[in-house]
């Protein structure tokens, strides 16, 4: 017997622990969220996020 969790559609953004597709969502999200802000400091700082942390 498989061990799954059945998600009605209006609960796809709830937030499930391991590897589902509600918790793929959410991590796609969360990175285009670090994506933009990478990109806005970037462009505001005048430097790559590596030279604005002092790692460069």
């Amino acid at each position: 017997m498989e061990n799954t969790k059945t998600i009605k559609a209006e609960d796809r953004n709830a937030w499930v622990f391991g590897f589902t597709p509600q918790a793929e969502i959410w991590n796609g999200r969360l990175a285009m969220i670090g994506f933009v802000a990478a990109l806005l400091t970037e462009l505001i700082t005048k430097q790559g996020v590596l030279h604005f942390w002092g790692l460069l």
